[in-house]
């Protein structure tokens, strides 16, 4: 058996800067700060990540459409979006997107702006947060849409045709026998895409979403603790993507043992 040295070193480096944050003023300090950022952490990648399954889903779908226009839509819009920087996309969403959201939104409504009964809507109403959220969302879902469009074509196609030769209708077979089966070979990658994600949340800082990153670099820029603030930051992060990375193990050895009878 493969004894996981990685992981008793990772455990080892963990404990050490455990200690050092509860001995160390300066470093329980930083610590104090940036751990204000991990619910905003935890909430962009889980939201934005969910948003992206949905979206990836339909765009898998759409690829295996036997009609040939939504077949390419869906193509397009995968390889266009695979081929856009994570933070390209962020700036773009922020900066040009939401004010064309903004400006559209004005000019539907502007009938009910006229007769008084909503006012016009502001760019900075259109919140950072969001604007992240949604930049995220596009982005992942391009390659969520691969995952699953390749775990579904994976699955026996003899059992398909079997299905319908039963009468299963087509939502039917798609959740009762194509999803069950191709969830253990879309699980491995679908959850290292989800660690991406909360490690790619950290580019949210760049407009000022106080994530962990943010916090980090605010407390930096005014205590000039590098050193000590981006090794917390390194820490905190650390400690989110290997939990998931073991519970994604463990789910996947379930999985297994289950497939196995």
């Amino acid at each position: 058996m493969d004894f996981p040295w990685w992981l008793l070193a990772a455990v080892a480096i963990a404990i050490a800067l455990g200690i050092a944050i509860l001995v160390s003023p300066i470093y329980g300090q930083v610590f104090s700060t940036v751990s204000q950022g991990i619910w905003i952490t935890v909430w962009v990648s889980l939201l934005a990540f969910v948003l992206a399954s949905l979206l990836g889903l339909l765009l898998a779908v759409m690829s295996l459409s036997n009609h040939i226009a939504v077949r390419q839509i869906a193509r397009f819009y995968v390889e266009i979006m695979r081929g856009i920087p994570l933070l390209v996309l962020l700036f773009y969403i922020a900066f040009v997107g939401a004010p064309a959201v903004v400006a559209l939104w004005n000019l539907v409504t502007l009938p009910l702006q006229s007769a008084g009964f909503i006012d016009p809507m502001q760019v900075r109403d259109f919140s950072l947060l969001w604007r992240a959220i949604i930049a995220l969302m596009l982005a992942y879902a391009a390659f969520l849409a691969e995952i699953f469009r390749a775990g579904i074509q994976a699955v026996d196609h003899g059992q398909i045709e079997a299905a319908k030769a039963v009468g299963l209708k087509r939502f039917q077979r798609f959740r009762l026998i194509i999803m069950p089966q191709a969830i253990r070979i879309i699980l491995p990658p679908y959850g290292n895409d989800f660690i991406s994600m909360v490690k790619d949340s950290s580019l949210v800082s760049v407009l000022g979403v106080v994530d962990v990153t943010q916090m980090g670099k605010v407390y930096a820029s005014g205590s000039f603790r590098f050193f000590e603030t981006y090794s917390v930051v390194a820490y905190v992060y650390l400690i989110l993507t290997i939990s998931l990375s073991l519970g994604l193990r463990w789910v996947e050895r379930r999985l297994g043992r289950a497939a196995r009878g």
